[in-house]
């Protein structure tokens, strides 16, 4: 039984199809094929259901699948052992960002982290939190950064900073005299929101049910972008929230529309996230430490309430 092996019955676990799993691993599907079928020879047993369609694990299949991601892993961690040794930092480090920070973190550190570390070969992905939690425990990210907390037992979570929220209020809004507002003063009824599946929703949700203001049939316009949102509530179809740093290039007018919070300031922690495997820690330490010389000359708020981005449906 070999650690190659044990790779080839992982991706056929994962896409449930032979020639699937051959094009990912880049061999052909009879060599893939003999390879499982030399192992379940070996250890006597089937770990796949051929009989299905799609392809199943059989019982035994996935306990042996546990074990593989486990040893597959931590064969991994060796080069990881022997770059660390040698100080090298570099190699391909597939990196999942959410779609409310990629827009405004990603030119704040990217130059910097490419010029720094230039061995080191990004794949950058916009995804939803979902996707990341999924891809991170299938192996398909090496590390993310999201809005957390986000309860999941195999993430690793290291904050980077703490996000405000900033009210967008045009000045025909029952809020626009306010100077700052209170979570108190917000209300479902007429709060402007992204379309579901994007956890900066959930959390303008989990704020308002705080405060009992959840009558979440009220409203009904919602918008895949914050820029989308400013222009409905620039027409007085509401009012929306917007995280800190999607607001520092506000100019003119909509200067005006921007309202803080009273303290503490309700935020979202955005954290570099990880599989518990730990592995590329020397690319993931570098990453943490970019950001952070960067964002730190950006927030500056300190007195702030962590809204939680988990949806609890």
């Amino acid at each position: 039984m070999t650690i190659t092996q044990l790779k080839y019955v992982l991706a056929v676990a994962e896409h449930k199809n032979f020639t699937k799993a051959a094009e990912k691993t880049f061999v052909t599907q009879p060599t893939l094929s003999m390879q499982i079928q030399k192992i379940e020879d070996e250890l006597d047993i089937l770990i796949f259901d051929r009989t299905k369609k799609p392809i199943e694990l059989t019982e035994i299949g996935n306990k042996i699948v546990i074990q593989a991601k486990n040893i597959v892993n931590e064969a991994n961690r060796i080069s990881d052992i022997v770059d660390q040794e040698k100080g090298f930092i570099g190699g391909e480090f597939k990196l999942g960002i959410i779609p409310t920070i990629m827009p405004t973190l990603l030119p704040m550190f990217l130059r910097n982290f490419i010029n720094k570390y230039p061995k080191v070969k990004l794949k950058i992905e916009e995804l939803n939190t979902e996707t990341i939690i999924e891809k991170l425990e299938e192996g398909h990210l090496d590390a993310a950064i999201a809005a957390t907390p986000l309860e999941s037992e195999n993430i690793k979570e290291r904050p980077l900073y703490y996000e405000p929220f900033i009210a967008y209020v045009t000045e025909n809004h029952r809020l626009f005299k306010k100077k700052s507002l209170e979570v108190s003063d917000l209300d479902l009824t007429d709060m402007l929101l992204l379309e579901d599946g994007h956890c900066f929703r959930d959390g303008v949700i989990n704020l308002c049910k705080a405060v009992g203001n959840q009558e979440e049939d009220h409203f009904s316009l919602e918008s895949g972008s914050f820029e989308t949102l400013v222009k409905l509530a620039n027409e007085d179809l509401g009012m929306t929230l917007l995280p800190y740093l999607h607001t520092i290039d506000y100019k003119g007018k909509d200067m005006e529309f921007l309202k803080n919070f009273k303290e503490p300031s309700p935020a979202r922690e955005v954290s570099l996230i990880y599989h518990k495997s730990e592995l590329k820690m020397q690319i993931i330490e570098a990453l943490r430490s970019t950001i952070a010389s960067v964002i730190k000359g950006a927030i500056a708020f300190q007195n702030v309430q962590i809204i939680s981005p988990i949806n609890h449906k």
